[in-house]
């Protein structure tokens, strides 16, 4: 990964939101939207991707975190390199633990690709998160669950999916919904009507009232 837009916390440090963005953008522009939401105990780190082909985009180089071959349920994965990059989401985590983040103080999240990366990385971590945020994604590797499962059964996630996303169809984001909800006890999956593959307000309001209850003040 190239380094990360870090934000310190304004206020004594007791919690971490790592966010992760989509296909071809930059951790500048969520870090500036986290800021936006986060608690003053929050530090927010948003890495930027390594520049790579990427099949999708007919072998374009362009900051992915590992190689997007469809769009579909049904496509082609880089299974080495969704592995390697959650490897390295993994390390990010780890590092805030050593640093006195309990795990159960660190939010991981994303869009898209990104969103896609931060729920295998914490479905295949040992430790309980404080939570997960997938934006207008899907569950990567997917048939490798169960049996790749290794947090704890109480990790919360909500997933956010616009009901006109071009990209990753809602009905995809479905899929994923119904599959992680065999797998944890705390999930939620949110639609918008008439969001494409982007944003809204209300959705990062959702956001929000999601962070906050999951990492209360301290």
């Amino acid at each position: 990964m190239a380094a990360p837009v870090i934000l310190a916390a304004t206020a004594k440090h007791t919690a971490t939101l790592i966010f992760f963005h989509g296909l071809g953008d930059t951790g500048q522009g969520w870090a500036q939207l986290m800021n936006e939401i986060r608690k003053p105990f929050m530090k927010v780190i948003c890495p930027t991707a390594n520049t790579i082909p990427v099949t999708i985009n007919g072998g374009l180089r362009m900051p992915s975190w590992f190689d997007l071959k469809a769009f579909d349920e049904s496509g082609p994965e880089d299974e080495e390199g969704i592995k390697v990059a959650a490897k390295e989401v993994q390390s990010l985590i780890t590092k805030e633990i050593n640093a006195g983040i309990p795990a159960d103080r660190i939010v991981i999240g994303g869009f898209s690709q990104g969103g896609a990366l931060a729920i295998y990385s914490a479905l295949t971590f040992p430790q309980r998160l404080a939570g997960v945020v997938g934006l207008s994604c899907w569950l990567p590797l997917r048939k490798s669950f169960p049996a790749a499962k290794k947090c704890p059964d109480d990790l919360a996630i909500i997933q956010c999916h616009g009901d006109f996303d071009p990209l990753i169809s809602h009905k995809f984001g479905q899929m994923t919904a119904s599959i992680l909800k065999t797998m944890v006890k705390n999930h939620e999956f949110k639609s918008y009507k008439k969001l494409m593959h982007t944003w809204s307000e209300e959705e990062i309001e959702d956001v929000r009232v999601f962070i906050d209850k999951n990492l209360p003040g301290q």
